[in-house]
């Protein structure tokens, strides 16, 4: 079987740690059955199947953790698969927001953009066991907030996806366009991710 991904690219993607809830996979995933249909959400599982591991749609537990690396696989086979750009993935993870049980879970929490930004940092540990999300600066008269990402080596396409994510929480509780801006980032040699909301 021809694999879309190769063995050294696998590799790669099997040195990163942590885990990540089931749940932040199956949000993917509903992304791909939106955009790409049934079929290819058939077609991305098979590509998975081939890398040597299964991971059906229907069969993920939304609450157990699995290997963040393979979840890193997926991304890189959606990103082939598909043809996915940046600004694809961007729109994925503003997706996943307004699609997620766990943002739901904590949406009455959601009234202000600063609650909202301090209980989207206190989630991260609802989603990942590596890394941590933290609130550098929040000025709400100038209406702007910067979050960290820490301790946290995954994949560039993350970036994007989280891009999205942070953009699309806090619009849903202010009504209106927030710009989100990667200021720093590991994989241009920053020591962590550093994002500019403003709104």
């Amino acid at each position: 079987m021809e694999k879309i991904i190769s063995e050294k690219e696998i590799n790669e993607l099997k040195k990163i740690k942590g885990e990540v809830i089931g749940t932040g996979i199956t949000e993917d995933l509903k992304f791909i059955l939106k955009e790409e249909g049934e079929e290819g959400l058939r077609k991305l599982e098979n590509e998975i199947t081939k890398i040597g591991f299964s991971l059906k749609y229907k069969e993920i537990r939304p609450m157990e953790f699995y290997p963040l690396w393979q979840n890193a696989v997926i991304l890189t086979l959606i990103k082939k698969l598909f043809n996915y750009d940046d600004k694809k993935f961007q729109e994925m993870g503003a997706f996943e927001s307004k699609v997620s049980f766990i943002v739901r879970l904590f949406a009455k929490y959601f009234f202000s953009p600063k609650r909202t930004i301090e209980m989207v940092s206190k989630m991260w540990r609802n989603y990942h066991t590596v890394g941590e999300l933290k609130v550098v600066e929040y000025n709400e008269d100038k209406k702007y907030a910067i979050l960290r990402i820490e301790n946290l080596d995954y994949i560039p396409i993350a970036c994007h996806l989280y891009k999205g994510y942070f953009s699309s929480i806090v619009q849903m509780i202010i009504g209106s366009k927030v710009n989100t801006e990667e200021t720093k980032c590991l994989y241009r040699g920053d020591e962590y991710h550093e994002f500019l909301l403003k709104w």
